[in-house]
């Protein structure tokens, strides 16, 4: 990857377009913002491919992500909480709980984080 400076941030040329990356959101996505979107939507197309392969009919997956920050320590992330909404027809809530904690193990994301970054992750069904 390669990034170019900008006013009031970098930006970077990828195949699906530009990405503009600022510490102020007039001039692009914040960093923190990168990370933990990349973390939630990691764990969301893991989530997703788990559930497809345990032959559960997913309509829809919406994601919330929420970051607790330490200001004392550079406003660095402590804490991912990530909630997915998942509906579906006659999904099984065994299952999921199965599908989430195989999420976890394999979402190189999350793996990438865990040791610095509490991820905690939570699931609600809606038909």
């Amino acid at each position: 990857m390669e990034f170019n400076m900008k006013d009031g941030g970098f930006y970077g040329d990828f195949s699906y377009g530009r990405l503009d990356i600022s510490g102020d959101e007039k001039y692009g996505i914040k960093p923190y913002q990168l990370l933990v979107s990349s973390v939630a939507v990691c764990s969301g197309g893991v989530l997703r491919k788990i559930l497809e392969k345990m032959r559960m009919e997913v309509q829809d997956i919406q994601i919330k992500a929420d970051a607790i920050r330490n200001i004392e320590k550079a406003n660095r992330i402590e804490s991912i909480k990530i909630h997915f909404d998942i509906k579906g027809k006659q999904l099984n809530e065994a299952k999921i709980v199965r599908a989430m904690n195989l999420t976890k193990k394999n979402c190189s994301m999350v793996q990438s984080v865990l040791g610095s970054i509490e991820v905690t992750e939570t699931f609600k069904i809606i038909e």
